[in-house]
């Protein structure tokens, strides 16, 4: 006596293969499953493209708002025991800047000196955000180190200032002229307090790109800063940062612990967190929509099915009275839909591929066509992301698209095995 042949055995897969091949003139589909082919083909592609465009949207806009800005900010809070001075400035910043840049993952610790002033030049005032720091920690700022478009010399930063473009342009400063910051916290004399007036070289002007830091802030020496502010021998914060900026999460606590009870950490993630929340809800909003489309597609397979179903039932009455269980017709038709959904799933995860790593192709190609002066856009502000392809993203497109062509494949499938031989055979 025989035994029962194992699932998905070779024979079931020829079988498979015959009917998805067949034309229409020998009771095939072959149309229907070119349509379906395409219609998971594209909402693949759709969605893995949609998917690469969103992650280098993110990856953009976090690059650009980490350019100028650091990872992570080390303050320290006031002390009320009276054991060290009652201030938030950090004391002995060089050995622990050190002691943090020795730790994994950290790239970078600069002592920053950080405080509001007045700039002043013939007639004109702004307020000006200024930033003490050493050169050797500024040119580790990408957008400040090798802006869009710069004037000037950066490596003369300690004979000078470096300020932002735009409040350049709003003061009417060019390079060599000298500014003139006003601080209210300036010389302290027996009659209080005075405001402290310095004049300072323009040596470096930078457009980074980024209009709050463009519009208002100013780079000073670390020591130049901590003398005009009062702060000698004192920093207000030591600025990280990381190699890692995504996982900033997870070194705050370590960081923390190098630093001492008094000090607390202020991350990039603080600064933006609501632009994340809204970022990560948009990507589920397009995620749902998407995976509508997705559905959608594989419905053709649906239909496809029950139409081979029905041109084939002939055949399915012929192969029962030859022995066939309804197991293995109901395999012959899964793998006819499942077939159809795994190949669509791969081109579609083939082409998003190729149009993600092509993008900037896809923009000069759509500014051919359409005139739509993509450059010309580009250069009065408007922003077109790069797109970026990560393999959860694909991941989970694969995940989608196949779970949903094979599950809805089993409706048609199991009907296909259902069907009674001699209804199938009565009229043949």
């Amino acid at each position: 006596m025989a035994g029962t042949p194992a699932p998905f055995a070779p024979f079931e897969w020829k079988i498979a293969w015959r009917y998805l091949r067949a034309r229409k003139a020998e009771g095939g589909v072959s149309v229907m499953t070119w349509i379906s082919l395409i219609g998971i083909t594209l909402a693949v592609f759709a969605l893995v493209a949609t998917l690469a465009v969103r992650e280098g949207l993110r990856s953009d806009l976090v690059n650009t708002m980490l350019g100028a800005n650091a990872h992570m900010s080390v303050h320290f809070q006031r002390d009320l025991t009276g054991e060290v001075p009652k201030d938030h400035l950090v004391r002995e910043y060089t050995d622990l800047s050190r002691r943090l840049e020795a730790m994994p993952g950290v790239s970078d610790a600069a002592p920053l000196v950080r405080n509001q002033v007045m700039g002043s030049y013939r007639g004109r005032n702004m307020p000006v955000d200024v930033y003490g720091l050493a050169l050797e920690d500024l040119l580790d700022y990408p957008m400040i180190a090798e802006p869009e478009q710069a004037w000037g010399d950066l490596t003369r930063f300690d004979d000078g200032v470096a300020i932002g473009a735009t409040l350049a342009q709003q003061l009417g400063l060019t390079v060599g002229d000298r500014l003139k910051l006003i601080s209210p916290d300036g010389v302290r004399t027996p009659m209080g307090t005075s405001p402290r007036v310095s004049a300072y070289e323009v040596v470096f002007i930078f457009s980074s790109g980024q209009g709050f830091v463009d519009q208002s802030r100013l780079y000073m020496p670390l020591a130049e800063a901590q003398s005009f502010f009062n702060k000698e021998g004192a920093v207000d914060q030591i600025d990280l940062r990381l190699s890692e900026p995504l996982a900033v999460a997870d070194l705050a606590l370590p960081v923390i612990r190098e630093s001492g009870d008094r000090a607390y950490v202020y991350t990039w993630q603080d600064r933006a967190g609501g632009m994340i929340r809204a970022l990560k809800m948009q990507d589920n909003a397009i995620f749902i929509v998407l995976a509508i489309l997705v559905l959608i597609a594989s419905l053709n397979i649906v239909s496809g099915l029950i139409m081979l179903v029905k041109n084939k039932g002939r055949d399915i009455g012929i192969l029962r009275t030859m022995g066939l269980s309804q197991g293995s017709i109901l395999r012959v038709f899964f793998l006819c839909g499942a077939s159809v959904g795994t190949a669509g799933t791969v081109f579609g995860v083939i082409l998003g591929v190729i149009f993600a790593m092509n993008i900037d192709s896809v923009y000069s190609f759509v500014d051919w066509v359409t005139g739509s002066g993509v450059r010309d856009l580009e250069a009065r502000g408007f922003f077109f992301p790069s797109a970026v392809i990560t393999v959860s993203d694909v991941a989970s497109t694969v995940v989608l698209s196949i779970g949903l062509s094979w599950l809805i494949t089993l409706f048609p499938a199991r009907r296909a095995a259902r069907l009674n031989p001699v209804e199938a055979l009565r009229y043949e």
